[in-house]
């Protein structure tokens, strides 16, 4: 296994990570902001008001994303097993 091979496999699998974790992070992100901007408007600063929308942010974008993620996940799995007579050689 040559070092090419090994940095292609960990730029692909830092890859497949970010684009499995970006749904939820993303959902997060927007979900605080908007919370943030409401609570920076009407003055109140209590800190777990943000907690809730956050999580039921999260779920639904699960929910939603769970298949996509889902097939992304076996595809990338899926090319390592294929792809493991080319690490032997």
């Amino acid at each position: 296994m040559s070092p090419q091979m090994v940095i292609d496999i960990m730029q692909e699998s830092f890859k497949v990570s970010l684009y499995l974790a970006m749904p939820s992070l993303l959902s997060a992100l927007v979900v605080g902001v908007i919370i943030s901007v409401i609570q920076s408007v009407t003055s109140i600063q209590e800190q777990t008001l943000v907690f809730v929308p956050k999580m039921l942010a999260v779920m639904l974008s699960l929910m939603l994303f769970f298949a996509w993620m889902l097939n992304m996940g076996v595809h990338f799995t899926e090319g390592m097993f294929k792809a493991i007579p080319e690490f032997i050689k």
